[in-house]
């Protein structure tokens, strides 16, 4: 993963990066199987964190009246205005899901999740880990993808190492879950997706995947590698390591 693209250049990435799963599983999965992307657009109604790194630092927004404003006396202008006023951000999230499914009754058989910022916290985090659990009593695989540092993991344990990077596999009717914890250094893993039984696991090569999106998009055209990556600050391993590679990137 490259931590640049966590900030503003993040949705493009997000997009593109769903869409070439999608494209590397659907020969693989044919003839039984489909990979479709759901689209969500979810409110975020607390976007303080994210603005000015993927959302603008400032919001115009204009309103036409229909009808002209009242003309107020001093008593009531005193009475009825607020002693303060303030601006109110909100933001449209796209959220890109990729879900394959059988292709005799389009059940829904594995779901990739690739999340985003604003799964990772506020009401938004609730929200999905509800989606979690609905998906694991629908019998439902679940591959979450994590390319994010920001925020709350909805996935919690003990075991899980303090990593800016994870992947998690967690099979239906499978009390357990498989992880690919991951430092800046690492390469980003070929993982398997189930599907159901007896069809075996196929593979997705994610870090084949990400190089194609990166070349594709040209994102070394846009990222000024001199400047430090968005927040929150590297670890000092993950620092040290960028600090020796970074004139590869530049």
């Amino acid at each position: 993963m490259d931590p640049y693209l966590e900030g503003y250049l993040w949705p493009d990435f997000h997009h593109d990066f769903a869409s070439h799963i999608r494209l590397t599983l659907t020969p693989l999965l044919r003839p039984r199987y489909v990979a479709r992307i759901e689209v969500s657009i979810i409110i975020d109604n607390m976007p303080d964190s994210e603005i000015g790194i993927i959302y603008p630092d400032v919001g115009v927004v204009t309103k036409k009246l229909k009808e002209p404003a009242p003309v107020l006396s001093k008593t009531e202008e005193s009475t009825l205005t607020a002693p303060l006023t303030i601006p109110i951000s909100e933001f449209e999230a796209k959220v890109f899901t990729i879900e394959v499914r059988d292709t005799a009754n389009n059940d829904l058989v594995t779901t990739i999740e690739i999340l985003s910022p604003v799964n990772k916290r506020g009401p938004n985090l609730t929200q999905y880990q509800l989606k979690r659990a609905k998906l694991r009593e629908g019998g439902v695989h679940l591959i979450e993808i994590d390319l994010i540092r920001r925020g709350q993991r909805p996935f919690q344990h003990p075991r899980i190492p303090d990593v800016p990077y994870l992947i998690t596999l967690t099979r239906a009717a499978v009390l357990k879950a498989d992880l690919w914890p991951l430092n800046l250094q690492q390469p980003l893993p070929t993982i398997p997706v189930p599907l159901r039984k007896p069809d075996p696991d196929i593979p997705l090569d994610l870090g084949q995947v990400f190089d194609t999106v990166y070349e594709g998009a040209a994102y070394d055209l846009s990222i000024n590698y001199n400047d430090d990556p968005p927040p929150p600050k590297l670890s000092p391993s993950d620092l040290e390591w960028w600090q020796q590679h970074r004139q590869s990137f530049t």
